[in-house]
Order: C-alpha cells, then sequence, then structure tokens
C-alpha cells in the first residue's frame, strides 16, 4: 500500500504562484505513476496533470497547460505541482493520487488518494 499526503496549499492572488507536494510512503517501489487531480464543490475530480515514476514522462490537461509543471524527485519520492499565473478558476481542493503505467486523464482508474490541499485563488 503506498499513502500520499499533499501539502502546500494556500490563498493567493491572480497571477501569483504556488508549488504543491505529494510525498508518498509506504511500498513506493510499486507506483507506476502519480497524478494531480482538483475538485469543487459539488463537482468531480478533474484531471490536472501526471507524470509516470520512472521515465518522468508528463500529460496535462488542456485548462493548465503552459502555466503548470509537475515534477518528481524519486530519492525524496514526492511529485510536485508547480503552479504559475494562477487565475481564480484555478481555485479547488487538490489531490494527489496513484495511477497505472500509461497515461490516463480518468479519476477512477488511480487509487491511494491522500486527503488534499486547498487552493484559493482570489481576484
Amino acid at each position: 500500500q503506498v499513502q500520499l499526503v499533499e501539502s502546500g496549499g494556500g490563498l493567493v492572488q491572480a497571477g501569483d504562484s504556488l508549488r504543491l507536494s505529494c510525498a508518498a510512503s509506504g511500498r513506493t517501489f510499486t507506483i507506476d505513476s502519480l497524478g494531480w487531480f482538483r475538485q469543487v464543490p459539488g463537482k468531480g475530480r478533474e484531471f490536472v496533470a501526471q507524470i509516470m515514476w520512472r521515465g518522468g514522462t508528463t500529460h496535462y490537461a488542456d485548462s493548465v497547460k503552459g502555466r503548470f509543471t509537475v515534477s518528481r524527485d524519486k530519492a525524496k519520492s514526492s511529485m510536485y505541482l508547480q503552479m504559475n499565473s494562477l487565475k481564480p478558476e484555478d481555485t479547488a481542493v487538490y489531490y494527489c493520487a496513484a495511477g497505472l503505467s500509461t497515461l490516463d486523464t480518468r479519476a477512477e482508474r488511480y487509487r491511494n488518494w491522500g486527503q488534499g490541499t486547498q487552493v484559493t485563488v482570489s481576484t
């Protein structure tokens, strides 16, 4: 089993930057990929980004492409999401989860979800 814990959320203004972290523990050698999702009240979890654990290949939602960057530090068993040029519509609870060895944007294909971290972007 892999445990995931997100951190780094907060309240920022539009145009600011924020860096989220996702720390993995447990059977980290079983990780194929990690993904970031976000969720607002009343809606399902929206795919944000995914990174392949071994090769580092990344995939982004169109809504964040060019503004967000996902990376990982295998030595620290951690994944990061650098978020630049934040917009009010980026406001959500951000979650990390363990994915498969293929690119996948569907939340139901992910497991071992963290507890989430709130990101609020004000105008």
